[in-house]
């Protein structure tokens, strides 16, 4: 099993990406990684590494960059030998069995479409992203892949962001619910009306309409929503921890609640920890005929690293196979 890996791509490439490898590679066995980029920054950077694993990371070299403010198009049409075009391209020839890149998210998924296709059946691939609650995670799901929806977009959302949850959290049946603004099924827009209509009768897990609150309660195990929606929910709960953190070294100014800071210091240490996306490493582009994993453009190594692990597990699960089947 050979994984691909954009060593260009992220706040603190190639550094983090190739931390996030040798960890990976000393941790589990049974798979090999190639990095892609620009081979002499690779290797002055590896020529850093005291315990890197020159038998289990290689390098295919990419000379151009798809930066952070490149738009997807542009990249589509101008950078065909940069490091996510390549990477995609040895995967689509046979010769990686899955593709990671903390890069431009926006190009990452127009690549991947572009050279790998979509699975029968797919109307539009998407993408989702995990959220702590009372009762373990919650898969949010589109999260920016598709702006604007149509209900059988939403549908199959709903089906692939199943087959995900389950095999990624070990939930034989995943809770699904359907994000509108009341629980009552005469609310909402047309949209989620008509997406309504198709879940209901499905044989998903389907439990009717979510509030936002919901999503931190709990409800259910995944919330479906249009990636407008989705992103906005997502770029509102990475703001959340920070500004918690903040107002608290703001608050604790007295030597009174300096003391009581430091006897909840723990607690807060955990809390950081549950809202920490580090944890979950990136998610696939459900969809596409191939493994595509999008990570967050400030991945660490850690994040790096289980990123290549829900690689590894997506391609032993089989997920493109189990989509095809579910939507046949």
């Amino acid at each position: 099993m050979k994984i691909a890996l954009d060593a260009m791509g992220g706040d603190f490439a190639p550094d983090s990406i190739v931390d996030g490898s040798i960890l990976a590679t000393k941790e589990e066995s049974g798979f090999e990684i190639v990095l892609v980029g620009q081979e002499d920054k690779i290797n002055e950077c590896i020529a850093k590494k005291k315990n890197f694993n020159s038998d289990r990371i290689k390098i295919v070299n990419a000379p151009s960059v798809i930066e952070m403010s490149d738009s997807p198009s542009k990249a589509l049409r101008s950078k065909k030998d940069s490091s996510i075009a390549v990477m995609n391209q040895l995967h689509k020839n046979g010769e990686v069995n899955a593709v990671i890149s903390m890069g431009n998210t926006g190009a990452c998924m127009s690549f991947s479409l572009f050279t790998l296709g979509r699975i029968k059946g797919v109307i539009r691939p998407t993408i989702g992203a995990f959220m702590p609650s009372l009762h373990g995670v919650t898969l949010i799901i589109d999260v920016g892949a598709v702006a604007e929806c149509k209900p059988e977009n939403l549908y199959q959302f709903a089906v692939m962001g199943s087959i995900y949850y389950k095999l990624i959290m070990g939930i034989e049946n995943p809770s699904v619910g359907l994000l509108s603004i009341g629980e009552e099924e005469e609310k909402g827009t047309e949209l989620t009306k008509e997406a309504l209509q198709l879940l209901k009768p499905s044989k998903l897990n389907f439990k009717g309409y979510v509030e936002g609150r919901d999503i931190l309660n709990g409800k259910t195990n995944i919330v479906v929503c249009d990636g407008f929606v989705g992103n906005t929910i997502l770029k509102f709960a990475e703001s959340v921890m920070p500004f918690i953190s903040t107002k608290l070294k703001q608050n604790i100014d007295s030597p009174l609640t300096k003391v009581g800071g430091i006897l909840v210091r723990p607690a807060f240490r955990q809390l950081k920890a549950d809202l920490d996306p580090e944890e979950y490493g990136g998610v696939p582009l459900l969809g596409v005929n191939g493994i595509s994993i999008i990570g967050h453009g400030s991945s660490n190594p850690k994040s790096v690293k289980n990123s290549i692990f829900v690689a590894r597990r997506m391609i032993n699960e089989k997920l493109n196979l189990k989509i095809a089947e579910a939507l046949s």
